[in-house]
């Protein structure tokens, strides 16, 4: 489990893309299951990006667990993302070339220590979700629903202590929306993992343990 804690966090992108994000107090608990709502462009994107140690702020402290995410090194960062970071994208970002197997297996192909059982526990991720029949297709040959569902089996494999998922139903129907969320929250459940999820669908916000707005959160709706 990972308690993610913010204070005094500033961010900035300069120039054309001028924009800036103040957040002064955020925490979420071990294990819980949040939903991050808000309009387009205010920064929820940004800040799933902060959290991961992808972007490091211009001030503040980002705690997640034990470690000071702003405080270390890139190299760091990314050992930190690997080995407790699953993370679930809009576009599934899904590598094409590669089966549904082998892009479940992605984290440990990067680097082999991330999970040792990484091969039966991508086949029992498979078949938690139903996928056990596609293992050896390529994303092409997948729905829109089943390509999510990959991604999410991705993000598991390597039993994260946070999960940050960017719209991940933001390309499915209504059916799917609600059946990758339910997944997300079982299997964070399952886990005992914090699960930070951005959305701008209210229809799916009931199945959460908590709701964040990002206004009120940065102020910028004040």
């Amino acid at each position: 489990m990972a308690e993610i804690r913010i204070t005094g966090l500033k961010f900035q992108y300069p120039g054309e893309r001028a924009f800036e994000m103040s957040i002064s107090d955020l925490q979420i608990a071990s294990g819980e299951c949040a939903a991050i709502v808000g309009p387009s462009g205010s920064g929820k994107t940004t800040l799933l990006s902060l959290v991961a140690g992808i972007q490091v702020p211009h001030a503040g402290d980002i705690v997640v667990g034990n470690d000071h995410i702003n405080q270390l090194g890139e190299t760091a960062r990314r050992k930190f993302r690997l080995k407790q970071v699953g993370q679930v994208f809009q576009a599934f970002e899904l590598l094409e070339y590669l089966s549904v197997f082998e892009n479940v297996l992605l984290g440990s192909i990067i680097d082999s220590s991330v999970v040792e059982d990484a091969r039966s526990r991508a086949t029992q991720l498979l078949s938690a979700v139903g996928l056990s029949h596609k293992a050896r297709s390529k994303p092409a040959r997948l729905s829109h629903g089943e390509r999510q569902r990959v991604a999410v089996c991705r993000a598991m494999l390597n039993h994260p202590g946070l999960i940050l998922a960017d719209e991940p139903t933001g390309n499915l129907d209504q059916v799917n929306k609600q059946n990758v969320v339910d997944l997300l929250i079982q299997q964070a459940k399952a886990e005992k993992s914090t699960l930070l999820m951005v959305t701008h669908d209210q229809s799916l916000l009931d199945a959460f343990d908590r709701v964040i707005n990002f206004e009120e959160l940065t102020g910028a709706g004040t």
